[in-house]
C-alpha cells in the first residue's frame, strides 16, 4: 500500500495538514501574546479551520492525519528494517511518538466536525484526577510529556530529522533552509511540549486540575511571566517555523 501512488497523495496530504495545523497555532500564540483570548493550542486552530471553512475541511485533516498516524503505527511495529538493529528501535520509537502526535489531532478534527466549534468540555486532566489514582496517572504522564519534549528538542538539535528526508535534485539551499527550519521548529515544539508537561506534574502535585489544561494554559501561563511577550512571541515564531518545515517535510518526506 505505501508504494501506490493513492497513498503517496494522501500520506503527503496529511503532512500539509500537519504543517498548516502548526501555522494556526503559532498565529493563536502570536495573538495571546499581544493580549488576546484566543485558544491557542491544536484545538483551537481547528476551531479555526471550521469557523472559516465549514466542517469538510476537518474531515479532509481527519482523514490525511489519520493516513499518517496508520503509516507510521505499521513503521513503528515492522518498519525501518533497512537501518542497524540499535538504530532502528530508536526510529520505530519516533514512528510511535508520531502515531500519537497524528492521531490526537486527526481525533480531535473528527470530534471538532461533529461538535461543532463550541465544545466547552471538561478538561481531561480534570476527569483523571477526580479519580483515586488521578494524582499519580497525571504525575506520570507529565513526567513523559517531558520526556518526550527532551526527545524532541535533541531531535533538532542533532538534526536527526534529516534521515526521514530525500531532497533529491534540491538545491543547495533549499536543503540548508529546510534543515534550519526544521532544527529551530523541533526545539521550539519540545520547550511548549515541555511546558505542558511540567504544567502536568504541577497539578498533580498541587490537586490544581486548571494549571493542566494542554498548550493553551501552557502559553498563556508562559506569557503572564515576566517578559513573557517576547518570551511567547519568540515560541510562536519557533512553532511557526516548525509549520513552514513541515511543509517542506510534505515535499521531501521518505514515504
Amino acid at each position: 500500500m505505501r508504494d501506490s501512488k493513492v497513498f503517496d497523495l494522501i500520506a503527503r496530504g496529511g503532512l500539509l495538514c500537519y504543517a498548516v495545523v502548526h501555522l494556526l497555532v503559532a498565529w493563536l500564540a502570536a495573538q495571546v501574546a499581544l493580549g488576546e483570548t484566543a485558544k491557542a493550542d491544536k484545538a483551537g486552530a481547528l476551531q479555526v479551520v471550521v469557523a472559516n471553512g465549514g466542517a469538510w475541511l476537518l474531515w479532509v485533516i481527519t482523514v490525511g492525519l489519520a493516513v499518517l498516524a496508520l503509516w507510521q503505527l505499521s513503521e513503528a511495529i515492522t518498519g525501518h528494517r533497512q537501518v542497524k538493529a540499535r538504530r532502528r528501535v530508536v526510529r520505530r520509537v519516533v514512528s510511535g511518538i508520531e502515531v500519537v502526535l497524528y492521531g490526537l489531532i486527526a481525533y480531535s478534527a473528527a470530534k471538532i466536525a461533529i461538535a461543532g466549534a463550541d465544545q466547552g468540555q471538561t478538561s481531561l486532566i480534570a476527569v483523571i484526577l477526580a479519580e483515586s489514582y488521578g494524582q499519580a496517572l497525571v504525575t506520570v504522564a507529565g513526567i513523559v510529556v517531558v520526556a518526550v519534549a527532551v526527545f524532541l528538542a535533541s531531535r533538532g538539535i542533532r538534526k536527526s530529522f534529516v534521515r526521514e528526508l530525500d531532497f533529491g535534485s534540491a538545491s543547495g539551499t533549499t536543503r540548508t533552509t529546510t534543515i534550519r527550519l526544521g532544527q529551530v521548529g523541533w526545539i521550539a515544539l519540545s520547550l511548549a511540549y515541555g511546558t505542558v508537561g511540567v504544567l502536568m506534574v504541577v497539578s498533580a502535585v498541587t490537586f490544581d486540575p486548571a494549571k493542566a489544561s494542554g498548550l493553551d494554559v501552557a502559553l498563556k501561563t508562559l506569557v503572564a511571566q515576566p517578559y513573557g511577550t517576547p518570551m511567547l512571541l519568540a515560541l510562536a515564531l519557533g512553532i511557526a517555523a516548525f509549520g513552514a518545515f513541515a511543509l517542506l517535510d510534505a515535499r521531501f518526506r521518505k514515504i
